[in-house]
């Protein structure tokens, strides 16, 4: 609850305030410009409304060099795009761009190619560019995924890479859901493949694709250091199950920006071990909203820190900003800002939940928790679905701390006043602030 004593209110506000002076400067500048990691160039205005006028030239590239870049197309390694199997032809590719001692570009034309599950392994010896004019499919056999159920595509320790060119990367993932047990209550629950993963690859750069129906998630990045995600489009019935938009996990610096997301879970879920996250220009819908978490299951330990959120809009997700932690967890999620958002009829524009819990029967009390602390939520505004539009339910011996709001009005849609729920948590008021906590 909001502190009865002025003297702690003064304390408080000055401590919350100092903090995200001192960790993010001035809210409108680059919060990470410190970072030498992360590349400081990339434009803020945002482009995602002209996805769709993304040019896909049909290539007739051949292999080719010259003294400082390799052209490889995948055709000349005998890729048919006639609906077979074109893996063995991407591996061939890949293994001769991979071994090039000067940069090379792998050019998949304007045409549609089937692939199996494939990893592209580095280090390579020089810098790549993957080049996807055309569509890349995924087989819809079950069966050839009996080796590794959970990826389809991986780049593995991989530098210096760039992903891009306006094509299209497609999962095929329809079997996968009617077979899921959240979809099919008589199917037992397995795993799924995320469609495409860069796993433990430094400096990546992922631009101007679509991603679309993922086996589970579409896009995931794993231990990796200093990426850029930009001009996105992610897409996915919404009733499909657990098909995260971009799911990132243990990596350091990354920044998304200027992306379309709409799916039928998360749009961006941020989980244990990263830190340094921007998303920037980002419209969400449908979905599950941004989450960070869930953090701390099975009692483990979770470390997340320094996200932003920044210039979002939300249009009739399940949740807006979330933070969702287990109970018997351990660790923080701390040093987050939410800014600059609009919520159009989203369910939880904000939730903040300590006692999560994604399973059948109830989950058992206890006393460790993740600590969440040092969260800012700045202009927001827009429209609930229900009728609690923000909740704070934090736990009762690892309370919520150093929670600033300001300039927040969340209504209804038919104009009259949300509620607010506010749980264990230690929080301070700025400006204008719909709904209140009392």
């Amino acid at each position: 609850m909001i502190p009865q004593n002025p003297a702690k209110h003064v304390l408080i506000l000055f401590l919350v305030l100092t903090f995200f002076t001192s960790c993010f400067g001035t809210y409108q500048e680059n919060p990470y410009a410190d970072v030498p990691e992360l590349d400081k160039k990339i434009s803020s205005k945002p482009v995602y409304s002209g996805f769709s006028k993304l040019v896909r030239h049909r290539s007739t590239s051949t292999t080719t060099s010259s003294s400082n870049k390799v052209v490889i197309n995948v055709d000349d390694f005998a890729a048919k795009a006639d609906g077979t199997d074109d893996s063995e032809a991407f591996n061939k590719a890949w293994d001769k761009a991979c071994s090039s001692k000067q940069t090379a570009t792998i050019v998949v034309p304007n045409r549609i190619y089937h692939l199996k599950p494939i990893t592209f392994l580095g280090p390579c010896q020089s810098d790549l560019i993957f080049q996807i004019y055309g569509t890349i499919k995924a087989s819809n056999k079950m069966s050839e995924y009996e080796d590794d159920r959970r990826h389809w595509i991986v780049f593995d320790n991989v530098n210096n890479l760039k992903v891009q060119g306006g094509g299209i990367i497609n999962g095929n993932g329809r079997i996968w859901w009617e077979n899921s047990c959240k979809i099919n209550k008589d199917m037992p629950c397995k795993v799924a493949p995320t469609a495409v993963t860069f796993n433990e690859s430094r400096n990546l750069i992922v631009s101007n694709l679509w991603f679309k129906n993922a086996q589970k998630m579409h896009l995931r990045f794993e231990k990796c250091i200093n990426v850029k995600a930009m001009n996105l489009l992610v897409t996915a019935p919404g009733n499909s199950p657990n098909t995260d938009g971009i799911h990132v996990t243990g990596t350091h610096s990354i920044r998304i920006t200027n992306s379309v997301i709409r799916t039928g879970d998360d749009c961006i879920s941020i989980v244990n071990g990263s830190r340094y996250v921007e998303a920037t220009d980002i419209i969400c819908g449908p979905g599950h909203g941004i989450s960070i978490g869930s953090l701390g299951a099975d009692n483990s330990e979770a470390e997340v820190s320094n996200v932003l959120v920044n210039r979002a809009t939300f249009s009739g997700t399940t949740n807006g900003v979330r933070i969702k932690t287990w109970q018997g967890g351990s660790g923080y999620a701390k040093d987050i800002v939410f800014q600059n958002l609009i919520m159009k009829n989203v369910t939880n524009p904000i939730i903040i939940d300590q006692n999560y819990c994604d399973q059948d029967d109830p989950c058992k009390e206890q006393k460790s928790a993740v600590q969440v602390s040092n969260i800012m939520y700045r202009n927001i505004q827009g429209t609930s679905a229900s009728e609690v539009a923000m909740k704070f339910d934090c736990s009762k011996t690892f309370p919520c701390q150093g929670i600033l709001l300001q300039d927040i009005i969340l209504g209804l849609e038919e104009d009259e006043l949300a509620k607010a729920s506010c749980v264990n948590v230690k929080l301070t008021d700025m400006g204008k602030v719909s709904p209140q906590c009392y």
